[in-house]
């Protein structure tokens, strides 16, 4: 009986301690000057709520707008309401993105939503022939664009050293996405471009792929082949000052596992690389 007794009260104990720990610590990151976030797009099958109550459990601050989650046409009120809503989970829209560009119509509404939504960062894909009207628009607004490369599976953009020969001689405020799955899967290394092109590199979309060529395939950070450890002591050399956004593309009806097991294997790497640069 005295066994059972104290059995009983040490888990009472601890479920009392459970329920008075303080809130949650400061992510591991806190400290570096790029921060983690999350890539709309990884929310496509997902409403707002959905995403906002998935980036709180993940303790994620950041997030790239999408417009399936704010309409092109959203009105200012709706607008208003969205940001309100972000910040009820203490969430920050930093960017809008990716929109696909193929006219100087839809150049000229991405930048008037950008503006409306009030962010200063639009991740854009234009089309080549469009990169001096795009220029014009950077200039006349004062945003930074981040053109988001694709890998193989289509013509624009493929890489960051593509991206990088069509905007080197534009305004400096034009420059690239880094998302290190598709570069890889271009045969690249998003370590080694990193360093090259950092000073255009404004966005940085994070996920792991089997393989260097077309049939590798996005899996969760820490099951591929990219050096997440070097990319990361990359991003303290170049002092990148930008975001890292997940941009999970794995069961993307079911994701929620694999994004929670990316932002930590990703946190992880920052805290102990940083133990052992320090």
């Amino acid at each position: 009986m005295k066994k059972i007794l104290f059995i009983t009260g040490l888990l009472c104990s601890l479920l009392i301690s459970a329920q008075e720990r303080p809130d949650p610590q400061p992510a591991p990151d806190s400290f570096e000057k790029f921060k983690v976030g999350m890539a709309g797009y990884t929310f496509v099958h997902f409403d707002l709520d959905k995403t906002l109550e998935i980036m709180e459990k993940c303790d994620v601050k950041y997030l790239c707008i999408k417009d399936f989650h704010l309409p092109f046409k959203s009105t200012d009120a709706e607008i208003a309401a969205f940001h309100a809503k972000l910040k009820s989970k203490g969430v920050t829209g930093y960017a809008v993105g990716p929109i696909y560009m193929r006219s100087k119509e839809e150049v000229d509404n991405a930048f008037d939503y950008a503006k409306r939504v009030g962010v200063k960062l639009i991740v854009g894909v234009p089309n080549y022939e469009l990169l001096p009207y795009v220029d014009q628009k950077v200039k006349e607004y004062d945003f930074h664009y981040a053109i988001h490369l694709h890998g193989p599976d289509i013509a624009l953009y493929p890489d960051a050293e593509d991206v990088w020969k069509n905007v080197k001689d534009l305004d400096p405020r034009i420059g690239m996405c880094l998302d290190v799955g598709h570069d890889t899967r271009n045969g690249k290394d998003p370590v080694k471009d990193l360093e090259r092109y950092h000073t255009r590199v404004f966005d940085v979309h994070i996920k792991d792929v089997t393989g260097p060529t077309k049939v590798g395939y996005s899996v969760e950070i820490g099951r591929g082949i990219i050096d997440f450890p070097a990319f990361v002591n990359m991003l303290r050399k170049v002092g990148y000052t930008g975001v890292c956004s997940l941009e999970h593309e794995r069961n993307m009806k079911d994701p929620f596992l694999g994004i929670a097991e990316s932002i930590g294997y990703f946190r992880g790497v920052i805290a102990t690389t940083k133990e052992i640069k320090d």
